[in-house]
């Protein structure tokens, strides 16, 4: 999988951050009544689409820090939050658009690709369950799919009771200190399943690794938008989530391998499965704590004494960064989320509509995602050819994801874009509703369920999104871990949707799921509309402003955020 990818896209009315003018850079002066980039001789290729003349004017394009004023306010920001790179903050900075290219690409091998190694780590150990009740878990420990749902119920409840914590723990101590200590914690735990007895241990070890494994991912966004700009971040998320359909792959034919050990030293194939695959996070939670650095300024260690990049690279990171979203700078990566910070995060309703995408859009996917092993040995498969048989979804899921990402980042629109996966989903779940039987015709039934699990994912979309409309490090830290909060609640709707009185068709259960897919589709319908309403409500205001106005604002307002007059939400 190639990791390198197209330099940042030029900004749209819908992606402006708040230290950007919300009329056209074409004919107005910017919202603090100095001029444009172009105005003021910069040949700004990132507003008007033509090429730069000069290589080294690429990196003054869309610089906020243009105004002198700006980019003192801003310093002393940097300075008072005491942001570990502010020293390299240089308004003036430049560099050419290949040196971006090249340092991205760097980014990408540096950074992007480890995270989709811990990101494999992490759903080796939250998905082996589904190979497990391939084999004969459920029977050798006398439980039934009732139990199944439970113990996932359990998983899942844990892991959004510790989405939050986990994410203030993470800003406290840094995201290159903590995402390795949860990978070694819940990997000892992944290794105990080994010794399960019962229905009591395993739920206790289901809500441990749920307690463990909670807030992971947004720990990782976290530490990847030190890095990257607010619109490359997307892509990297979908190379991130393309980690769980790899994952779900070489777990497959791991599981196919490892079930051959079955009654190795008296021991059951799935006991196996679960010792070996939790040694492999294991290893990789131990190398996270080599290869994490805190920042871009902080890759130099004593097992790595020339750092990642040279001293202009660090520049680049860190001021193209900055010239993204200067809010990135004003808490340092040691810094914790404040109560007040927190309780502003948390009324921010105008980021609520995509909270409630993420509790309803990925509903209508998990019942058969989750059971797609069970549903398949009804039908007649073996156990090895099960696990087997997974793939090929895993397989389009990985080339759907990363063609709904790149549709999304080329046309440059959210909603609609991340809405496909719902009318993906909905025709086929009306088939489900009203197959006529698994056993009658098996290969049918696999080759809708592939189908159906090939969904284009817009999870990486909807992650990009919700921390490009957070719009500060603290809130994006807290509205990353409220949407997977979210997702998480999903989850917990979608485990009891499957029921064993309702089996092996599942009837009543993909009636609900056709419900929950039309409301998936009117809210994200909803939630354009309202950002399109609320951008224009603010326009009007700050439109209404006097030309001295503006400056005062940027200058005294104590909103932070999105909730900032000057912001405009991208959807």
């Amino acid at each position: 999988m190639s990791l390198a990818v197209e330099p940042p896209e030029t900004a749209t009315a819908q992606d402006v951050v708040d230290i950007h003018p919300p009329e056209s850079a074409h004919n107005r002066k910017n919202s603090l009544g100095s001029p444009t980039p172009k105005e003021a001789g910069v040949f700004a290729s990132g507003v008007d689409g033509s090429s730069s003349d000069d290589g080294e004017s690429f990196s003054l394009e869309k610089n906020p820090f243009a105004d002198p004023e700006i980019a003192e306010y801003w310093r002393g920001v940097y300075e008072n939050a005491n942001y570990e790179c502010r020293h390299v903050f240089d308004p003036s900075f430049t560099w050419s658009e290949e040196e971006e290219r090249k340092l991205v690409r760097k980014l990408d091998w540096r950074v992007c690709l480890w995270a989709c190694v811990m990101f494999f780590g992490l759903q080796v150990d939250r998905g082996n369950l589904v190979q497990a009740v391939s084999d004969n878990l459920l029977p050798e420990l006398g439980l039934t799919t009732n139990d199944y749902n439970y113990g996932n119920t359990v998983f899942l409840v844990s892991f959004l009771l510790a989405e939050l914590p986990s994410q203030l723990v993470s800003k406290k101590i840094g995201p290159d200190r903590w995402i390795p200590i949860q990978m070694v914690l819940w990997s000892v735990v992944a290794i105990s399943q080994c010794a399960l007895n019962g229905r009591t241990s395993f739920l206790v070890t289901r809500a441990l690794l749920g307690v463990l494994e909670g807030g992971f991912i947004p720990d990782i966004v976290l530490w990847l938008s030190y890095f990257y700009t607010s619109r490359e971040l997307p892509v990297r998320l979908s190379y991130f989530w393309t980690a769980l359909s790899i994952t779900t792959i070489v777990t497959s034919l791991l599981a196919f391998a490892i079930f051959h050990l079955d009654g190795v030293h008296g021991r059951s194939g799935w006991r196996w499965l679960f010792l070996i695959e939790g040694l492999i996070t294991l290893s990789v939670g131990i190398a996270s704590f080599f290869l994490m650095p805190a920042s871009a300024v902080q890759t130099k260690a004593w097992y790595r004494p020339k750092g990642w990049f040279t001293d202009r690279e660090v520049s680049i990171v860190v001021n193209r960064v900055l010239r993204d979203d200067p809010s990135k700078g004003d808490m340092h990566n040691r810094q914790a989320v404040t109560p007040r910070r927190l309780w502003e995060a948390l009324k921010d309703y105008d980021l609520w509509p995509l909270y409630i995408i993420g509790l309803l859009a990925y509903i209508p996917q998990s019942p058969p995602s989750t059971y797609i092993t069970l549903i398949l040995k009804s039908a007649g498969f073996s156990t090895f050819n099960v696990n087997l048989l997974t793939i090929p979804a895993s397989v389009f899921h990985i080339i759907t994801l990363i063609l709904l990402t790149r549709l999304s980042d080329i046309v440059k629109e959210r909603t609609f874009v991340a809405m496909l996966q719902s009318v993906w989903t909905l025709p086929c779940v009306l088939a489900l509703r009203f197959w006529p039987g698994l056993i009658v015709n098996r290969w049918g039934t696999y080759a809708l369920v592939t189908v159906l699990l090939s969904y284009p994912y817009c999870h990486a979309i909807l992650v990009g999104w919700t921390s490009k409309n957070a719009n500060n490090v603290g809130a994006r830290s807290v509205s990353a871990a409220l949407y997977n909060i979210t997702v998480q609640m999903g989850g917990i709707i979608s485990a009891y949707i499957y029921r064993a009185d309702d089996a092996p068709y599942y009837h009543r259960g993909n009636k609900y799921l056709i419900i929950i897919n039309f409301l998936s589709i009117a809210v994200f319908l909803f939630t354009k509309a309202y950002y399109i309403f609320r951008n224009k409500q603010r326009e009007k205001q700050w439109n209404a402003l006097s030309r001295e106005e503006p400056i005062k604002y940027k200058r005294e307002t104590t909103l932070q955020g999105s909730r900032r007059l000057d912001f405009r939400f991208a959807h």
